[in-house]
C-alpha cells in the first residue's frame, strides 16, 4: 500500500458516545497512513468517549459538527460500531442524512460491527449483500439486504465487517474503495 494511495482525499468517521474504540482508531491510523486527511465527525460537541467493549475507553476530540457538515465535503465515510453509538446516531436526523448523502453522491462508505444500523434507518442496504455483528442480521435481511457471514464485504463501495477481528480486512478494502473513488452502483 502507498503512503500516498489518499492523497488528496478527506474522510469521515462519523460517531457519537458509546462507539468501539478500536472500530475507530485502526481504521483511522490505516487511512491516515495512506495519506488522507482524517475528520472526526459527530452530532456531540466537542467530545466523544469510546469504549473497549464494555468498559470506557478514551476520549476524542470532534472535528466538526455532522449537523454543520456535508457529504460534499468529503470522499468517503467511516462507520464505527460499538452498540451505543449506532443507536444513537440512528435516531439522529442530521447524522442519518449525512450518511444517505454519501450514497445519493455514489461516495464509498465503510461499516463495521453494529454501524450498519445507521445505514439501515438511511434506508441504503436494500439490495446490497452486506455482513455485519451477527445479532443484525435480522435487521438486515428485513430493510432488504442479503446479509452474508464474511470477514469483509464490498458491493459497489459499500465495505462493511463483522468485528474487530476482522479490521485488517476492513480497512485494507476501505483504503482500495476509497482510492477508487465513486461508484456508479453506490446510491440510494
Amino acid at each position: 500500500m502507498s503512503q500516498q494511495e489518499l492523497k488528496g482525499k478527506r474522510i469521515a468517521f462519523l460517531v457519537t458516545d458509546g462507539f468501539e474504540q478500536v472500530e475507530l482508531t485502526q481504521p483511522w491510523e490505516a487511512i491516515q497512513a495512506a495519506g488522507a486527511e482524517v475528520v472526526l465527525v459527530s452530532p456531540k460537541e466537542k467530545q466523544v468517549q469510546g469504549m473497549n467493549h464494555d468498559e470506557k475507553g478514551e476520549t476524542f476530540s470532534v472535528d466538526q459538527m455532522v449537523q454543520s457538515s456535508s457529504a460534499a465535503e468529503f470522499d468517503g465515510l467511516v462507520l464505527p460500531g460499538g452498540v451505543a453509538n449506532p443507536d444513537a446516531l440512528r435516531v439522529c436526523t442530521a447524522s442519518v442524512s449525512f450518511v444517505r448523502d454519501f450514497f445519493a453522491q455514489h461516495k464509498p462508505v465503510a461499516a463495521i460491527c453494529h454501524g450498519p444500523w445507521t445505514l439501515i434507518e438511511a434506508d441504503v442496504v436494500r439490495g446490497r449483500t452486506v455482513t455485519s455483528w451477527p445479532s443484525l442480521k435480522t435487521d438486515l435481511v428485513n430493510a432488504g439486504a442479503n446479509w452474508v457471514d464474511e470477514e469483509c464485504v464490498c458491493d459497489e463501495g459499500l465495505v462493511t465487517s463483522r468485528n474487530p477481528d476482522d479490521l485488517p480486512a476492513f480497512c485494507a478494502k476501505a483504503i482500495e474503495e476509497f482510492a477508487e473513488g465513486k461508484h456508479a452502483a453506490q446510491t440510494v
